[in-house]
């Protein structure tokens, strides 16, 4: 899954890379978002014929989609991921899957290595980010949740499919990733159906992404500064002393 991730490149490089030209709020790095916060995402403009205006738009939205038919919000769980091989057949990601299919930019995410209960260690945050350093998309849905008094929320999930070998050690899940080559075909909901663009919803390459083991600093909203990220050595299994009863001589987090 991905429940943490970051986006600390400088506003005009993040649209730039989108192709959004008119975004006025400025937005400061955020090494630590988390769900229920506003994150910015970016979607397909509804044009008229003939505009110069850019043909995508920026938004915040909640990070969590609330589907439109549910009655009320409080009840119903907190949709942060979606699932790329079954999208399309639920219920509650299909109308956003084939009408409302947007990009969320980042510099990248965090996943935990989780290891055995045996071994009486925590889990390992690791900050993964890719080899370039550049700004990437995770493909993502957005649904405008309407409540009972005529309020109104942009609700958006992120995309996920199986690890890549890189990433398969720490988690079996990560983000999908657009390639800017590909924006404009998964942004573009009236002639592209979802079968047709089935095929973008891949793992990146295996040399895409570089995990570097962080502190558990990340584990905490609060934090939002640099120093989540900032990197640790990482304990092995046999650096902690063994329970009774158990040999854990030869076990080792590699």
């Amino acid at each position: 899954m991905c429940g943490r991730y970051a986006l600390t490149h400088k506003p005009d490089e993040v649209l730039g890379i989108l192709g959004v030209a008119d975004f006025e709020d400025d937005f400061p790095p955020r090494f630590n978002i988390a769900p229920t916060q506003p994150v910015l995402v970016v979607g397909q403009a509804d044009r008229q014929p003939g505009s110069n205006l850019p043909d995508r738009r920026a938004t915040l939205a909640r990070w969590g989609l609330i589907p439109g038919w549910v009655k009320d919000m409080r009840d119903f769980p907190l949709l942060i991921n979606a699932r790329s091989e079954t999208v399309i057949d639920k219920a509650s990601f299909r109308a956003a899957m084939r009408h409302r299919r947007i990009l969320v930019p980042a510099s990248g995410f965090y996943e935990w290595k989780r290891p055995p209960k045996e071994s009486g260690m925590s889990s390992q945050a690791y900050w993964i980010r890719p080899k370039s350093g550049g700004v990437i998309a995770f493909a993502g849905l957005m649904e405008t949740y309407a409540s009972a008094d005529g309020s109104e929320v942009d609700t958006a999930a992120i995309m996920t499919t199986k690890a890549n070998r890189a990433i398969r050690g720490i988690h079996d899940r990560m983000p999908v990733v657009i390639r800017p080559d590909d924006f404009e075909r998964w942004l573009e909901c009236k002639t592209q159906e979802p079968r047709q663009v089935a095929d973008l919803l891949k793992p990146a390459e295996d040399d895409f992404f570089e995990a570097i083991p962080v502190s558990d600093l990340v584990n905490k909203v609060s934090n939002m500064g640099p120093d989540v990220q900032k990197p640790v050595a990482v304990a092995e299994l046999e650096d902690k002393p063994p329970k009774p009863g158990k040999d854990t001589s030869q076990m080792s987090l590699f």
